[in-house]
């Protein structure tokens, strides 16, 4: 009896252990995400794919999702591009700080740079920030050397999440300007834990507080990065970048410094990889061309301003004029859809180049056929961390009134810890857009809070007023 007894209560306890280690598991399945979430950014940094992965919301496919075949998928954005910019009146010619000495490039060879006024950059608006539109001014350069390699520029190993930042000073340090990254980063992303500064950003503060110019462009190709080296101007570059399985898929800036055409490589500083001597890492032409793709082929220029000109002119005639560079974006993009329909970065580029094409000529068209490339690159499947970076997607689908899509790839974003101010004024943007003013509300005052600097947060929440 006494053993019988015994048997029994060790049943009941192994029973109740087993319960135990249910609930527990469930439990934590459930606050699983929320724990990972909450550690600090550089730790997450360093958690294994898998795990963030398991703790993240991944980019939702579209929805519904459109039956994808290589045959109907080519056919889903029809264009019908322009073929001349929209006429536009003469802008003014700011004038040059008188302060202001252009400090000489060191490189291996240079040419004389004439001077030239700068044009004056169009007011800001919610979808276009800092977009610099450029008088077009026919290439007058060479065809570049077979290899070059710009000296006097030095590494700065990037803080956490500061790429963007540390590969600007790097820039400016060349010009005779130096500012420490965290300085720079304390402006353009006050917020710690913001993981992503645009382009459009780096630019603004270049041309907002320094004495030097910048000017960002998208779709450029190759010889257009070796023009401008040969010339003496290093060039960023956003790009993909994929270390390795235990980290994934993440956006990243690099400072291209020199070409090699027999070794089919650029030379780079890289601020987080190294090396610190600024030698310059090699990237094959064939890894740039891949990883660039990742980011429509953009890239910005710092100069000095009388230098404006010159650097026009290294660049081919379309990409100095806004409409030009994301009709031949566009066109670039659709014909790597043509070459691989399973190419979702392709995709995801065509949707981008038509939703600028859709702000700058209004043409609604544009945008249902962004929409319907954003749900092609969806479908196909994207990097989950894809909207920390690249915006045009809410873009392209309030302009056509998909404000539910534009809540759920929002919410996917911020609960996988990235693109935290856009997700907020995007999705402050949807909410208004379905009559809900008081959440709206609520998220313009996130994305204020967390970056202090964004304007286009700070313009729509004093239209609620």
């Amino acid at each position: 009896m006494v053993i019988m007894g015994n048997m029994r209560k060790g049943c009941v306890v192994g029973l109740l252990v087993l319960i135990f280690v249910m609930l527990t598991a469930v439990l934590g399945w459930i606050i699983f995400p929320r724990i990972v979430a909450a550690l600090p950014a550089p730790v997450r940094l360093y958690l294994p794919e898998e795990v963030i992965r398991a703790a993240s919301t991944p980019l939702p496919t579209a929805l519904p999702a459109p039956a994808f075949t290589p045959q109907s998928a080519v056919r889903i954005p029809t264009l019908a591009l322009p073929t001349s910019p929209p006429s536009q009146g003469p802008s003014p010619t700011p004038t040059i700080p008188a302060t202001y000495t252009a400090v000489a490039n060191t490189t291996e060879t240079q040419s004389p740079m004439p001077e030239a006024g700068r044009p004056t950059p169009t007011a800001p608006s919610p979808i276009t920030d800092n977009r610099l539109p450029i008088t077009p001014s026919p290439p007058s350069s060479p065809a570049p050397p077979p290899a070059h390699r710009i000296t006097g520029l030095a590494i700065i190993p990037q803080k956490f999440n500061n790429c963007g930042p540390a590969n600007l000073t790097i820039n400016l340090a060349y010009y005779g300007h130096p500012v420490d990254q965290l300085d720079l980063a304390a402006q353009i992303r006050p917020q710690y834990e913001d993981r992503n500064v645009t382009p459009w950003e780096l630019a603004a503060y270049v041309n907002e507080q320094t004495p030097l110019r910048a000017s960002v462009f998208s779709g450029g190709d190759l010889d257009t990065l070796k023009r401008l080296i040969a010339a003496g101007y290093p060039v960023v570059i956003e790009k993909g970048y994929a270390p390795n399985d235990w980290q994934g898929w993440m956006g990243h800036y690099l400072t291209l410094i020199g070409y090699d055409d027999a070794a089919q490589q650029f030379t780079s500083l890289d601020t987080f990889l190294g090396p610190w001597d600024s030698n310059g890492r090699a990237e094959s032409y064939d890894y740039i061309t891949t990883y660039w793709q990742h980011f429509n082929n953009i890239f910005y220029v710092v100069y000095p301003p009388e230098q404006e000109e010159t650097v026009l002119a290294l660049l081919p005639p379309l990409l100095t004029d806004p409409l030009t560079m994301w009709q031949q974006a566009a066109e670039k993009a659709q014909s790597q859809t043509l070459a691989d329909a399973n190419n979702s970065y392709a995709w995801f580029n065509l949707g981008s180049s038509l939703t600028e094409l859709g702000h700058l000529t209004s043409e609604q068209s544009y945008f249902a056929n962004a929409a319907a490339a954003f749900d092609q690159a969806r479908t196909i499947g994207l990097p989950w961390r894809m909207l920390w970076y690249q915006f045009q997607p809410y873009e392209a689908y309030l302009a056509v009134g998909r404000t539910e899509d534009v809540l759920t790839l929002a919410n996917a974003t911020l609960s996988s810890g990235g693109g935290q101010e856009e997700a907020y004024y995007y999705r402050g943007l949807a909410y208004l857009a379905q009559g809900n003013p008081a959440q709206a509300r609520l998220d313009f005052e996130q994305a204020i809070a967390w970056n202090p600097t964004f304007t286009t947060a700070q313009e729509a929440l004093a239209a609620m007023r």
